[in-house]
Formats: C-alpha cells, structure tokens, sequence
C-alpha cells in the first residue's frame, strides 16, 4: 500500500468509526458509559490483527456498578520500545440538546437539525457562526463527536495502520479511559496497571500520546496544535460561618451572605490572581458555586454559606494556592466585618464593638477534632463512605465539612477552607528534561513534514487548556503536593492516592479540534480530524518510537 493510498484508508476509517462510535452514548456515570467498553472491545475483536493475536486485546477494572473498564489493545511490531495512545470515551449529558435530545448521538441527523433549527429563528453571534459552520459542510455535531471519540477514532486507524506495514519497528499500545468528565477514574486506574502490562508483555513504554479535543474559534490555527503540556486545576472552597440572627435584628448577628459576597468579589475572574509559565497565562479563577446551606425559608440571616472555585494554574503548586487563598479570604473576612461594624455605628449613631473572625483550613479543623477526643472523627469516616459514590465532588464535600465544623462546635465569624475535588497536576514537557526535549524535537519534524504534505500549519502550544486525563498519563505523583491536599480536601474519594513503582515518560496532546465542546453546538471540524490527525498520529508515534 502506497503511503498516499494508507493516508487516505486511514482517513476513511477515521471517519466512519468516529461516527459510530458516537452512535454509542457514553454519558458519564450512566450504564451506557460502562457499555461503551465492551462495544469498543467487540468492534476492535473482529478486526484482521485482533483475530490473529486476540490475547493482545483485553480490559482494565476501573470503578463503578455496573463496573467501567479501559480498553487496552497491543499492536506489536519488533522490538520494546512503546508508544501508548490514549483517549476517554465518557461524554457529558445530551441534556443541552432539548427536543433534540433522541439525535444527540446520531452525527449526520443532529447537524441537519441543529441547521434547520438554527435557520428557523433570530440568531446570537455564536448560533451565527454555528450555522455559517454547518453550512460550509466543515462541522459536523453531536455529543462526544468532538470531545474526544474521533480522537480515539484518529488513534486506532493509526493503530491499524502500524499493523498493516511490512515489518513495524517498536508498538502501539491503544487505551480507551472511561471517566475523564469526572475524575479521571478510568486513567488513574490505568495508569496503576501500566507497570504489569508493561511487564506482561515486556514493554518499554517511551512515550504517551493524548489524544484529547481542543477549540479554535478562528480558522483551526490553534486547533491544528500539538499540546506541550496540561493546565493544573485546584477547587479552593470556603465554608462561611456566621452568626444567624432576626431579619429585624440585622446587627445582632453577621451574615454568612455578607461575608461569602467579600470572598467572591476579591476571587472571581481577579486578573492579578491568573498564572503564568511557559509564555501563556492561565484564566483568574472563577466561582463555580455559591449558596446558601440551609433548607426551606427562614427570617433569618443565613448562618451557613458556601464557595467554591476553580483556580487554573501554570506553575502554582498547593501550598503556594492554600497560602494565597488564606490571605484572599482573611483579607475578604476582615472587609465584611469592618464594614458590618461601620453600617451598625452609623445605624446607631454611635461606636460599636469591633467584630472579630477566624479562618482555618480544613486540617486545623480536623486536628481541633482529633484534640477534643471522641467519636467525631469515625462518624466523618463513615459520612465519608455513605457519600463517596456521588458524582458531584462539592455537594459530598460541603456536606463533610459541615458536619465536622458542627463535631467541633465552631462558631461564626469563621470561614473553614479546603479543597473540594480532585486536584489535576499540572504536567510539561520540560518537566521530563533531555528526553523531553527529544521527543518535542523528533515531533517538530514530523509536524512540519504533516503540514506539508497536507497544505496546512501545525504548531506547538505549550499547555492544553482544557483539564485533562494528561494530568495522571506518564506521570508519578509529586509527593510534596499530596501531604497538603489529602490533609485538606474533606473526602478521601477526591485524593489521588497512587501506588509505589509508577511508570514515567514524556506525554503530548495531538487531538481534534472543533468549536463549543460541551455545548448545545459542539462541533468537530472534520477536514482536519479525519484527513491530517490520523496521519499525523501516526507519524508522530513512529518517531517517538525510533531508537
């Protein structure tokens, strides 16, 4: 087969099982995600080279009832050296779709209705550009079409096509995750594996392709990108304590409202609190909940709030966000109290009392219970489990710390803050040294001699702004960080605990692009998904590969 003729079958194949494999919904959590897997496996089990090696083809346990698992598919050539290729199956919810909801997953039905739809009203900036989109017959829809199953799409006709040459140097080792959408469940848990695969079938894993979507809202420039490195993501909380009191009784009290609204305004989307590294800036951190915790109505003022935020990061580390967070917060308490006491002197006509209030981390609280003594801390133990099958990490998290800041007796003006989901590391291709920068300079050649053959650009980026299961992909856990987050995230469930003898090797991202991922109009551009990220998987896999 000429190498014109292998670019082109790729590309067919590309296409044709991204959009059958988006036929099979996948939403996260729900038992179609658990099926996806064994679909997956059938499919890839009445191919050619799986026939013929079929203890090459296998899965990984991951989490859940009924249990998910990663695909793991072999494609040997000669020699140990390994590439691993690996994508996540899992979607969010078709739910944004509404009336459309039955086409969701169903590619070619859903962009002819989303076009008539679109065509049939008034339309915002962003539906005018989905349906100049869809026109040009560039775009295609549907959910986890875009994010990310023509990516996993892109590295099986790879796959398939290492297989069909005459006599391929190194392998391929393809893995499909569950989970991603949540908490990385399905990597963690493959990653965990990794080392016994690689000792099963005497594998020298040198390098991992991710193969994750990202979103260009321009021509694809950006969107043509292999990624250098993945965003870091923390979910600082803050659980407001105050002190409840009548509505007509306003300063016999203080609002947990009032305090909670300090520490929004000094956090959301603050531009001086934004990360920078490698020549990009991440975005400021931004409120992703905010609410009152108590049930029913109630003349009072509220007692209990809670925040929390997701704060991106480019070189952060814990201690550095903890620390900083604490001060935002102090600093967001002070000004709430201070200005309550002004309003109640005016209000009086005269001084007040000055109010005073305290911050603590979720550790400081934990060891203020082990102080006390007792059952307190079995019962968060147990409160813990009973919670951890949930999918929603604040709601589990907000319901701990407020039982433990009940165990303790602690009394407002208090603000306890933690973290409340998974931490994603941030990971970087310089963070592997010389062999990083090996493999970035091998994949620059590729990427020029692609773009070429293509008539189109690729470039480098240095972070995936989208969180990622690059995170826990090649990389062994830094032990510095994990002492201060498992100390101050509430459920053990949320921390990553990972086992000793991890395997380490430089990681990319090389997906497909697309606009508005997650969203109603999620689109994958298909000129570049299916006819150059094949090809351009490939080659890249082979160079990384080569001795």
């Amino acid at each position: 087969m000429t190498t014109d003729t292998a670019v082109q079958s790729a590309a067919r194949r590309a296409r044709d099982l991204s959009l059958q494999m988006t036929r099979w919904p996948s939403v996260t959590g729900s038992p179609d995600e658990a099926a996806f897997c064994e679909r997956l496996r059938a499919h890839l089990a009445d191919t050619p080279y799986f026939r013929r090696y079929p203890d090459q083809l296998f899965t990984v346990d991951s989490h859940g009832e009924p249990m998910t698992r990663t695909v793991v598919a072999l494609a040997r050539g000669s020699g140990r050296r390994t590439v691993v290729l690996a994508g996540h199956f899992d979607t969010v919810s078709i739910a944004h779709y509404g009336a459309l909801a039955a086409l969701g997953c169903d590619p070619e039905p859903l962009t002819q209705a989303l076009i008539a739809e679109l065509r049939g009203r008034r339309r915002n900036r962003a539906e005018e550009k989905a349906l100049t989109d869809f026109e040009s017959g560039d775009f295609i829809a549907g959910r986890g079409l875009l994010d990310m199953k023509s990516g996993l799409a892109a590295g099986i006709a790879a796959l398939e096509r290492f297989v069909a040459m005459e006599a391929p140097q190194g392998n391929i080792l393809f893995v499909a995750t569950p989970d991603e959408e949540n908490r990385s469940r399905g990597m963690r848990s493959l990653r965990n594996a990794l080392p016994a695969i690689a000792r099963r079938f005497d594998l020298d894993i040198v390098a991992g392709i991710n193969l994750d979507a990202s979103s260009c809202e321009l021509d694809g420039e950006e969107g043509r990108a292999v990624y250098l490195g993945s965003v870091g993501k923390f979910a600082p909380f803050a659980f407001v304590i105050g002190r409840p009191t009548h509505a007509g009784y306003p300063f016999d009290g203080t609002s947990a409202s009032r305090i909670g609204a300090e520490i929004v305004r000094a956090m959301d989307t603050v531009p001086e609190l934004s990360d920078e590294a490698f020549g990009e800036r991440a975005p400021p951190p931004v409120c992703l909940e905010a609410r009152d915790v108590r049930d029913g109505y109630d003349v009072t003022t509220p007692d209990r709030v809670w925040l929390s935020f997701n704060w991106l990061t480019h070189r952060r580390r814990a201690a550095n966000i903890m620390d900083d967070f604490r001060a935002i917060v102090a600093g967001a308490l002070h000004t709430a109290l201070e200005t309550q006491d002004a309003h109640h002197a005016r209000f009086r006509g005269g001084p007040v009392a000055k109010t005073h209030g305290v911050v603590l981390t979720y550790a400081e609280l934990i060891a203020r219970l082990k102080a006390q003594g007792g059952d307190a801390l079995a019962r968060l133990e147990a409160l813990d489990r009973s919670l951890s099958g949930g999918n929603d990490p604040l709601k589990v998290s907000r319901e701990i710390v407020a039982a433990a800041a009940a165990e303790a007796g602690i009394e407002g003006p208090a603000v306890i803050i933690g973290f409340g989901s998974l931490h994603y590391p941030l990971v970087h291709l310089d963070q592997t040294g010389d062999i990083g920068h090996t493999m970035q300079s091998r994949l620059q050649s590729v990427m020029a001699d692609t773009a070429k053959q293509h008539g189109t650009s690729i470039k480098f980026k240095q972070i995936f702004a989208g969180i990622s299961d690059m995170s826990f992909f090649g990389h062994r856990p830094d032990t510095g960080e994990t002492g201060i987050l498992a100390a101050n995230t509430p459920s053990a469930a949320f921390t990553d605990v990972a086992p000793e003898g991890l395997l380490s090797f430089p990681t990319v991202n090389i997906g497909p692009w697309g606009r508005d991922y997650h969203q109603k109009w999620e689109r994958v551009h298909a000129p570049y998904t299916f006819g150059v990220l094949p090809d351009l998987v490939f080659e890249a896999a082979l160079a990384c590969m080569a001795e």
